[in-house]
């Protein structure tokens, strides 16, 4: 289900939920939140679809873990930060795998010819960009939700598209300034929004 039609549930509060092992509704909400940045580092990152959902799993288990045995510390680090750790070694263990079998079940055009990353600043690099995309999707999803589809076309077309206060409002038809109150109002609530995704809050 789509992120945006679900009650939005903080971070912070899904975390703290999560550290009851008994609380499957917190499991949910913790594998719908965040499976889908690690399916696709690692799909990026060169395993086949079937290890890519391993690798997710095995990474929000492993965090999970972590949680319940009082060993994450959000101040030592963003969440963005924890599970990109966990993923990058469940990825190299699935690709080493791969390596001693000799078996490259690579399906579909995606990775034809594709070599993926290994160094580790390319590696990183991968996932920020996955992580971006992926907050980008959530919290515009969210923001949908919330606001007047003026108000969020107005700042769509300031933002994403580009173009100026002045040719946004004659295109809605609305004062240039209700342009710039809407910029202003949506970038706050991503704002909001993507401190929460990393559990900021």
């Amino acid at each position: 289900m789509d992120q945006s039609a679900r009650e939005w549930v903080t971070t912070t509060t899904i975390l703290h939920e999560l550290r009851d092992a008994g609380n499957g509704r917190a499991w949910e909400r913790f594998v719908g939140r965040f499976r889908d940045p690690l399916v696709a580092f690692a799909r990026r990152s060169g395993l086949t679809d079937a290890d890519a959902d391993d690798a997710a799993q095995e990474t929000l288990v492993e965090l999970a873990r972590l949680l319940r045995e009082g060993r994450y510390d959000r101040d030592k680090g963003r969440l963005s930060a924890w599970l990109f750790g966990i993923a990058r070694r469940s990825v190299l263990r699935h690709r080493q795998r791969e390596a001693r079998s000799r078996e490259r079940a690579l399906d579909g055009d995606f990775h034809r010819g594709f070599e993926p990353p290994t160094d580790e600043k390319s590696v990183e690099d991968l996932w920020n960009t996955e992580w971006e995309r992926w907050a980008w999707t959530v919290c515009l999803g969210r923001v949908r939700a919330e606001f007047e589809p003026t108000t969020l076309r107005a700042f769509l077309l300031v933002v994403q598209g580009e173009r100026s206060a002045d040719s946004a409002a004659e295109e809605l038809g609305v004062p240039v300034k209700a342009v710039y109150n809407a910029k202003h109002r949506v970038l706050k609530r991503l704002r909001e929004l993507r401190d929460d995704l990393e559990e900021t809050a």
